[in-house]
């Protein structure tokens, strides 16, 4: 089976990487690489400490038989021990424990007798193990990528290690966790697919369709019912290929609190919708070759209208293909999320969401301001200072109560009216705020005072920004930890200093 993944996120890593082996490569191997099938084997490890216990657990994983041969075990292999997983065959290492296990590996501090105990398996031509000395090794350990039934393992040959364990981290964070469950669907599938399709050729250009589509976003939402159903159809139909959309959430802006799921979505788009709030950082991740179209959603600017958007959505997915929108933050938060997947569940499009980190917490959190703090605030409100012709007004009364944080998107242009109100209701004017601009990107840009001089602030804030009112505003000069723009934004406006 054949995984196809388009990969552009560090490519420069693996590019040098790709470079500095093809300079040296060799035509001998050190050590050819295997899969071993453990299962129900004997496997004899020498030593009870630590790191036996973690090759220990590694063994166990593969449904080997494990002997252990030490002076003492460490507490969690006594717990193994005793729930009947391994056998203890005494505290001192035998020859003879040899003769009829499958390999052994040495996991002690003694040198010398991890050097015996490779000499004995070296005799009886078994593959033995000396951990961190590889010079007695006939075998070692690659570092491993584990999404069962498909493994990756890396390894240098002992040469370094850290390497390998720098390459295993990146395909880890690359590599999404649903590849097993599709890997096992495709296994149970495959001897059907190989009678319906005879060629190799066309069953390889099967696969490689299936993996794409809309048996694999089903297994990736875990509804694996569902996935074996679309193979099946994708098998005995001649169904029309079906597009589908993911709703993800680009986060605040640092291209770093981007979410995995929502990476490997984009990298496998055809097409990517975006709000001018993206940052072009998060941008620079989407696959290459997808279409990008900007549909606007700038407060105070023109953009394209949501119906025209939601009609969008629909036609690019009824054209069989992949479709990413993605929006600043979280979709569900002040983002319409809600609006366009009911527009894309009336055309009867599957669909999928990916949340984001919200503007309000990701600037906060740069900007050292905790929404919550026990001593004083207890509560969190998130508002939108753009309201919808028509609607209802805010509850000024419950928003001006003390010991509570509140967040306010959009709220630039009605700052005075936000500041008039609370201060109106019962809010003390001395209430610290802040104006957080460009929140978590390299030019945050945060302001703090008091509610009287919120609408001063706001008119000096660069788009887009959350207002902050509340007690723990008070925290950022004590915990801020991004950035230098607040020194600088404190200095230009001296009216912002606490009272």
């Amino acid at each position: 089976m054949k995984f196809q993944l388009r990969i552009s996120y560090d490519i420069n890593f693996y590019r040098n990487i790709i470079i500095f082996l093809n300079k040296n490569i060799q035509v001998a191997v050190d050590y050819l690489p295997l899969f071993a099938d453990l299962k129900r084997r004997p496997v004899l490890v020498v030593g009870g400490g630590d790191v036996a216990t973690r090759k220990i657990q590694l063994l166990m994983r593969a449904g080997a038989q494990i002997r252990v041969a030490a002076r003492v075990l460490c507490p969690a292999l006594t717990e193994i021990h005793h729930a009947g997983s391994l056998a203890w065959l005494g505290e001192s290492f035998e020859p003879a424990m040899l003769d009829d296990v499958f390999l052994v590996i040495a996991a002690t501090d003694d040198v010398i007798l991890n050097a015996q105990v490779s000499r004995c398996a070296e005799r009886r031509h078994l593959l033995a193990n000396v951990v961190d000395d590889q010079t007695y090794c006939s075998f070692i350990f690659p570092s491993i990528v584990d999404r069962n039934p498909i493994i990756v393992a890396i390894s240098s040959g002992g040469t370094a290690p850290v390497l390998s364990r720098m390459l295993r981290e990146k395909l880890e964070s690359i590599l999404p966790s649903f590849l097993g469950p599709m890997a096992a669907i495709a296994g149970i599938w495959r001897g059907r697919v190989k009678e319906r399709i005879c060629s190799m050729a066309g069953r390889r250009r099967f696969w490689e369709k299936t993996l794409h589509g809309r048996f694999a976003s089903l297994v990736a939402q875990r509804r694996l019912d569902q996935a074996e159903t679309a193979l099946k159809h994708a098998l005995y139909t001649n169904q029309k290929d079906v597009g589908e959309v993911a709703l993800v959430g680009a986060g605040p802006g640092d291209s770093g609190l981007l979410t995995l799921r929502g990476l490997q979505l984009m990298q496998q788009a055809d097409v990517v919708l975006y709000d001018y709030l993206v940052s072009q950082e998060v941008l620079e991740l989407v696959r290459r070759d997808a279409d990008r179209i900007c549909v606007g959603k700038r407060a105070g600017q023109q953009s394209m209208p949501q119906q025209e958007i939601n009609r969008l959505l629909v036609r690019l997915a009824q054209q069989g293909k992949k479709v990413v929108r993605l929006k600043a933050g979280d979709p569900f938060i002040f983002g319409r999320g809600g609006e366009e997947l009911q527009a894309i569940v009336a055309a009867s499009i599957p669909f999928q969401v990916v949340p984001g980190i919200t503007a309000a917490v990701g600037a906060t959190a740069y900007a050292g301001i905790p929404l919550t703090h026990r001593e004083h605030a207890q509560s969190i409100t998130f508002i939108t200072g753009h309201l919808r012709a028509g609607a209802d007004s805010l509850d000024w009364q419950a928003l001006a109560r003390g010991r509570q944080t509140l967040a306010i998107y959009m709220g630039v242009v009605k700052a005075a009216e936000i500041s008039n109100q609370l201060i109106r209701h019962g809010r003390s004017e001395k209430t610290p705020v802040a104006v957080i601009s460009r929140g978590t990107r390299s030019d945050q840009y945060v302001q703090t005072g008091t509610l009287a001089a919120l609408e001063e602030l706001a008119q000096k804030a660069p788009l887009p920004t959350v207002l902050v009112i509340g007690e723990v505003v008070a925290l950022h000069h004590e915990i801020n930890w991004f950035g230098q723009q607040q020194l600088t934004a404190q200095k230009r406006a001296p009216v912002v200093n606490l009272a």
